[in-house]
């Protein structure tokens, strides 16, 4: 996958617009970022669903069965490697397994550019 096909993340704790903004229509209008978000209220509500994806295996149904508690199961990746985070099963993201009080959780490291057709 190109460079090009990844979107920054945007630094919200910095006031400062991201890189390539013009600075001219960031400061006149600066409440159409409110306006957005109002607009967007309506979906608030919309499920989606969302999977992380640590990995895949491929395997005949006779291994699948003898599959039980405290099998290991191979996957795809190695330690390290980013999970893919989908959303309607779409990939969105890359990310990384954080514990989180005794939790299991996602940090988005990339963003992936979703293609128009």
């Amino acid at each position: 996958m190109s460079d090009d096909s990844k979107v920054p993340l945007p630094d919200l704790d910095k006031s400062a617009p991201p890189a390539g903004t013009d600075m001219a229509a960031a400061v006149a209008e600066p409440e159409s970022v409110a306006r957005g978000a109002a607009d967007l209220e309506a979906v608030f509500d919309v499920p989606v669903q969302v999977s992380a994806v640590l990995g895949r295996a491929k395997m005949d149904v006779g291994q699948l069965l003898q599959l039980g508690p405290g099998t290991v199961l191979e996957l795809d990746r190695k330690v390290g490697e980013a999970i893919d985070i989908y959303v309607n099963n779409r990939l969105v993201a890359r990310g990384e397994v954080v514990l989180v009080e005794e939790k299991l959780g996602v940090t988005m490291t990339e963003v992936i550019k979703a293609e128009r057709n």
